[in-house]
C-alpha cells in the first residue's frame, strides 16, 4: 500500500495519480489502434471525456447510496477527491449512458466507437486495480497462500493484483492486431465481448474480496450486478454475431 508518493517537499494522492496516468495511457492505445476500428480519434477524445465526466459523477453517486448510513454522518465526504469513494461499475453503467446520448446527438455511430475504446476501457481497468492496489481498497479475504500480501494487519488476497491481471488478459483478448483492419465482423461486437469479458473477471475476483457489499441472504450485490451484465452482454454479443457484417466508411 503505497497511498501518496512524495517527491521532496510535494505530496502526491498515488492512487489518483494512477488513474490520471491510466487515462492518458489508454487515450494513446485507443489513438494508435482507432484505424484499425475505423473510428475517428477526435470523437475518440470526445467521447472519453463526456464518459469521465458521467461517469465520475455517477461512480460517487452509485458509492453513496451504497454506504449512505456513513454519508450521513459526514456529508461533506461526498465531495471528497479519494477516488477510493468511487463505484467503477456505477460510473461505468452512467458514462454509458452519457455516451449514449452524446453519440445520439452528434450522429455518431455509437457501437464502433464504443469498439474502438474498449482499448480503453481495458487499460482503465489494470489502472484501477492498481490504484485500488495503492491505497489499500478493495482488500482480500485472509489466505495462507504464497501470494497473499500483508494489508490491515494479516495475509490477504491480492484482489487488486488480480483485477490488474484481469485487465491485462482482456486488453491482450480485444486489442486488434497490426495487420487487422475492423476487427469487429459488425459493429459493437467487440465492446460486446469486452463487457462479457469484463463481467466474469468481475465474478472471479469478486469472490476473494473481503470488503464486498452482502445482502441478508447471503449473496454479494457485486456478483448479482456481474451476473446481470454477463447474461445482458453475452445475449447482445450473440444477436450481433448473427448478423450480416455491413459495409463500415473508412472513418466515423
Amino acid at each position: 500500500m503505497f497511498p501518496v508518493i512524495q517527491i521532496g517537499p510535494l505530496s502526491l494522492q498515488a492512487p489518483g495519480l494512477i488513474l490520471i496516468l491510466g487515462v492518458w495511457v489508454g487515450l494513446v492505445i485507443a489513438e494508435r489502434s482507432a484505424p484499425r476500428f475505423r473510428a475517428n480519434p477526435n470523437h475518440i477524445y470526445n467521447l472519453v471525456f463526456v464518459i469521465l465526466v458521467a461517469g465520475l459523477l455517477g461512480a460517487r453517486l452509485s458509492f453513496v447510496l451504497q454506504n449512505l448510513e456513513a454519508f450521513l454522518q459526514s456529508p461533506l465526504n461526498v465531495f471528497s477527491l479519494n477516488p477510493g469513494l468511487l463505484d467503477p461499475w456505477g460510473g461505468l453503467a452512467v458514462g454509458l449512458l452519457a455516451a449514449l446520448i452524446y453519440t445520439n446527438r452528434q450522429q455518431i455511430p455509437l457501437w464502433t466507437l464504443l469498439d474502438a475504446l474498449t482499448p480503453f476501457l481495458s487499460v482503465m481497468l489494470i489502472a484501477w486495480g492498481l490504484s485500488n492496489l495503492a491505497s489499500g481498497k478493495a482488500f482480500g479475504t485472509e489466505t495462507q497462500l504464497i501470494w497473499g500480501i500483508d494489508l490491515w494487519g494479516t495475509t490477504r488476497h491480492p484482489t487488486q493484483i488480480y483485477q490488474m491481471i484481469a485487465g491485462a488478459t482482456i486488453l491482450g483478448i480485444i486489442w486488434p492486431s497490426k495487420k487487422t483492419t475492423n476487427p469487429a465482423r459488425v459493429p459493437g461486437e467487440t465492446f460486446g465481448l469486452f463487457l462479457s469479458l469484463s463481467a466474469g473477471a468481475w465474478l472471479l475476483t469478486e469472490t476473494f474480496r473481503g470488503d464486498s457489499v452482502v445482502l441478508p441472504n447471503g449473496l454479494r450485490v457485486a456478483q448479482v450486478a456481474a451476473w446481470l451484465m454477463l447474461a445482458v452482454s453475452l445475449w447482445g454479443w450473440g444477436k450481433l454475431r448473427k448478423r450480416k457484417p455491413p459495409e463500415i466508411p473508412d472513418s466515423v
